[in-house]
């Protein structure tokens, strides 16, 4: 299935596109000032827009992502010994705890920032061919497409149950049957999920499956290509180049 994004982005051949990924992620987590931070955030910002994502999905990826780290972000100003920002029920906070947040932060949404701009357009098969075209063992491509494509359907088969247990009027509260009806569910996951895994690997047998996805040959590399790759690594130099001349804060 061809990947659904229209954008500029997808025509870039996905080998640049995961590796610029990997390239950005890796570079913005060694960092330690926020100047070029900031600039890679508002890059990935402004990339995003060019992939042409589902803005709403992609907010909620985001926010759900800044939910999960709020807490940890809200505690390190009160756990990083410095100097004294101020003092709250006894507990000093420090700039320094403060600068790290911040810095945690910024790391945080860049790097899913990029991902959804470079590799959120991506099918699973397109996403498969180019991680086995910057030869990454092939092992490691078959469980991870399996991995996103039984994801969904885990999701679905808990909805279902769910629904249910909806349709025989069960409603969650903080008692022992609500726990006990939720082990069932999960007990119940498990079992349809094992079933169903069987019933997969034995039809993929018939079709002759030895352990090893072919995703079929990928283009060769066009002029946009190199000029993606070329400005990609004039922007990491920049990126560099600015963190040398920032010097962090702390």
């Amino acid at each position: 299935m061809p990947s659904r994004s229209n954008s500029v982005l997808s025509r870039i051949d996905p080998r640049f596109r995961i590796l610029a990924a990997l390239t950005l992620i890796i570079t913005a987590v060694s960092f330690s000032s926020w100047q070029p931070l900031a600039m890679l955030v508002l890059t990935a910002v402004i990339f995003t827009g060019f992939a042409k994502p589902d803005w709403p999905r992609t907010l909620k990826m985001v926010l759900a992502m800044d939910g999960f780290i709020l807490v940890m972000l809200l505690m390190l100003p009160f756990t990083v010994p410095g100097q004294v920002m101020f003092t709250f029920w006894g507990f000093d906070a420090s700039y320094q705890g403060l600068f790290q947040a911040v810095l945690i932060a910024l790391k945080a949404n860049a790097a899913i920032l990029v991902l959804i701009a470079l590799v959120g357009g991506m099918d699973a098969i397109l996403l498969g061919r180019g991680l086995q075209g910057i030869y990454v063992p092939a092992k490691l491509v078959t469980l991870f497409m399996f991995t996103i494509r039984y994801i969904d359907l885990l999701r679905r088969e808990y909805l279902r149950l769910r629904v249910a247990m909806r349709a025989r009027a069960f409603v969650a509260r903080n008692n022992r049957h609500s726990w006990r009806s939720f082990g069932y569910l999960l007990g119940m996951l498990l079992v349809r999920s094992h079933d169903r895994s069987e019933r997969i690997l034995w039809a993929m047998k018939c079709r002759a499956y030895h352990g090893h996805m072919h995703f079929g040959s990928l283009p060769r590399f066009s002029p946009q290509d190199y000029l993606f790759a070329s400005a990609l690594i004039l922007f990491t130099a920049a990126l560099i180049g600015l963190e040398v001349a920032c010097p962090p804060l702390i």
